[in-house]
């Protein structure tokens, strides 16, 4: 779908066009901007995917709000019925998205190694410095204060934004998104000890990057020690996360805030890691794996599902949750067994 960035209002039919979605009401109603359904106004269009927030909908000011079919009946305004609400919002939002856009050309500011290829269309901001043997391909967009380091790649529409640094030979692919402050191949974190003195060992691996990632602001991924780390297409990062050495993240997976991979562990296809979870080193996480915030995996994962740990370490999340409600029955129990061992003590006292 087509962004029409020259015009401030669409209506409900230029918004949907190319989207699975049907118009109940105006299709002429004019958008000017996206609102949550509590704080709506006329004019702008809102959407519903959480149930926490129905109750909102027969009250909402939007113009227009985007639910599935069977909320459609309580919504008082124009309704766009989808089988994905908020992957229908997602596309409606870019129409909205105001963010600057990139002009193509180098800043004057800007240091070219020798050697480099770099797409007439690219577009490298203020203070970037770029080494020797870069490529940089149609559409990127290197924000103010980048390093990229020598024989390093970067496809097709990828925007770096400010001061990210890639390091020598990190190859990224086609449309990823790398938020402020990131760095990309620095050395993972290899040392020997030898008579009680640590000596560095050199990391001699690479960093790839797939099509379609996102990587969040300061997050750290590092090189490989001898083999590559590798974050397959379409993987999500947020804030804040550290890749070790030699890692790998298969296809789709998304990893929230705070998460921390030790070296060597590979983590499968479509997973979803809550923040702040710990993986220690040299796991295999299956695909389609689920873990639940703060879990720390000190273990491999062989078959897909939640999981979740605490008391005992990691167990599944039905488990955990087990495990948690007797916990907290724990001091009930311990009162409980004070008072039989009271009452038998009694009894044994009669008998005897």
């Amino acid at each position: 779908m087509k962004q029409k960035q020259d015009k401030r209002q669409y209506t409900l039919a230029e918004l949907t066009q190319g989207l699975d979605v049907s118009i109940r009401g105006d299709a002429n109603c004019l958008i000017e901007g996206v609102c949550t359904l509590q704080k709506a106004q006329t004019g702008r269009i809102a959407f519903l995917s959480n149930p926490l927030y129905k109750k909102y909908l027969s009250n909402t000011q939007a113009s227009a709000v985007i639910l599935l079919s069977d909320e459609a009946q309580a919504c008082s305004v124009n309704a766009l019925i989808s089988r994905d609400p908020y992957f229908t919002y997602s596309q409606i939002a870019s129409f909205f998205d105001d963010k600057p856009k990139a002009t193509a050309g180098i800043h004057s500011t800007a240091v070219i190694g020798q050697h480099c290829q770099i797409d007439p269309t690219a577009s490298i901001g203020a203070n970037c410095v770029i080494g020797d043997n870069v490529t940089l391909s149609a559409g990127v967009v290197l924000g103010p204060g980048c390093i990229i380091g020598e024989y390093s790649t970067i496809g097709e529409a990828s925007c770096l934004h400010a001061n990210v640094t890639l390091y020598h030979k990190i190859q990224v692919g086609k449309r990823v998104i790398i938020a402020s402050g990131t760095v990309i191949g620095s050395d993972g974190f290899g040392i020997a000890k030898h008579q009680g003195v640590w000596h560095k060992v050199p990391q001699l691996g690479r960093v790839i990057i797939g099509d379609d990632v996102e990587i969040g602001s300061n997050c750290t991924i590092d090189r490989g020690a001898i083999e590559d780390t590798m974050l397959e297409k379409g993987v999500k990062l947020d804030n804040l996360i550290q890749i070790g050495h030699n890692v790998q993240i298969g296809e789709y997976s998304a990893l929230a805030g705070c998460v921390g991979v030790s070296g060597s562990t590979v983590i499968g296809k479509n997973c979803l890691i809550g923040g702040g979870a710990g993986f220690a080193g040299h796991l295999t996480i299956a695909d389609n794996v689920m873990v639940t915030g703060m879990t720390a995996v000190t273990k491999s994962i062989r078959t897909p599902g939640v999981y979740s740990s605490g008391v005992g370490g990691l167990v599944t999340n039905m488990e955990w949750r087990k495990n948690s409600a007797r916990l907290r029955r724990l001091d009930q129990l311990v009162e409980r067994v004070k008072s039989l061992e009271t009452a038998l003590t009694e009894l044994e006292r009669k008998e005897a």
